[in-house]
């Protein structure tokens, strides 16, 4: 198992402010929503359970604590300062590994656009990314410069003035997708949305399953969409998101089920049906290879957690 862990950045201070500006909003442990929609404030006092859950398309940056996010057998730690620049929705295992309540876990969420990274990075003159295949990932673990963390920070600081963040949030926003493009971020950014690239083309494959996860899903089917054949195509999603097609779309699958089970009262069968299950047995099966036990059992460990911290 890899465990992928950046260098520290070195300025302090300007961390330091950004968790300022975080924790004066994230007064409580939660997630925050804030005036800005892409943006999202998160704080916890103590570690938690892994999760199962998708990651969209966004920058996660940890200003205090710890966080681990899995993405099939690769781990990525991410600590104060540290960034990850999720460029697909991806299914994954996370949770916050180092937080206590003199010392919380602060972090925050961007979400991004790709049409307006597409927009910037046309305006832009940029080298071509590297065609490696072990750099195509859709997550990118680095450490953030100060300079980009000070427009993160005014970003965060603009919320104190919420007359000023209809006007000031785009271009926040904006300096913001520049910095990411000229930085370490930028070629994973860049084969996103280099028009034909393999990476564009997964990614496009990836938003579909998104939407069509319950339909019958032929692999060659989706390589023939892409305008690859069957092997090339495995080879460009597997080097994009760390599984096979198969796997992405049984993981997609399976979360859905479960938040149907917990959120809606659906027993398991029902559930199987809706995601695109055909065998209850194999989506039992299925279910427990990859939550750790059959559908029953873990709802209601869910439940019982769930009322344990209430």
């Amino acid at each position: 198992m890899e465990v992928l862990q950046p260098t520290q950045p070195d300025d302090s201070a300007v961390l330091g402010a950004l968790a300022t500006a975080v924790g004066r909003i994230a007064r409580n442990d939660g997630d925050h929503a804030t005036a800005i929609p892409e943006l999202s404030l998160h704080r916890r006092s103590a570690a938690t359970e892994p999760v199962h859950c998708i990651y969209g398309f966004g920058l996660g940056i940890t200003v205090g604590g710890q966080k681990r996010a899995a993405l099939g057998e690769e781990i990525y730690e991410y600590a104060a300062g540290q960034s990850l620049l999720i460029t697909a929705d991806l299914p994954v295992v996370a949770h916050v590994t180092r937080a206590s309540a003199a010392q919380p876990f602060l972090g925050l969420m961007l979400k991004l656009d790709a049409r307006a990274i597409v927009q910037v990075a046309t305006e832009m003159a940029l080298p071509p990314p590297s065609r490696e295949p072990h750099n195509h990932r859709a997550l990118s673990l680095g450490a953030l410069d100060p300079t980009l963390l000070g427009t993160v920070t005014r970003l965060v600081e603009l919320l104190a003035e919420p007359q000023l963040v209809p006007q000031l949030a785009p271009l926040l926003q904006k300096e913001i997708i520049v910095r990411l493009l000229a930085g370490r971020h930028g070629p994973q950014l860049q084969r996103l949305v280099t028009v034909g690239s393999p990476s564009q083309q997964v990614a496009q494959s990836l938003a579909w399953l998104k939407m069509n996860f319950t339909k019958p899903v032929l692999a060659d089917e989706l390589a023939a969409s892409a305008h690859m054949s069957p092997s090339t195509y495995r080879q460009h999603f597997r080097a994009v998101t760390g599984m096979s097609p198969m796997q992405y779309l049984k993981q997609l699958r399976l979360q859905e089920a479960r938040q149907l089970m917990l959120n809606q009262n659906i027993d398991a069968g029902t559930a199987g049906v809706r995601v695109g299950y055909e065998s209850a047995s194999q989506f039992s099966r299925e279910y427990a290879r990859l939550f750790g036990a059959p559908p029953l059992r873990d709802i209601r460990r869910m439940r019982d957690a769930t009322v344990v911290v209430a």
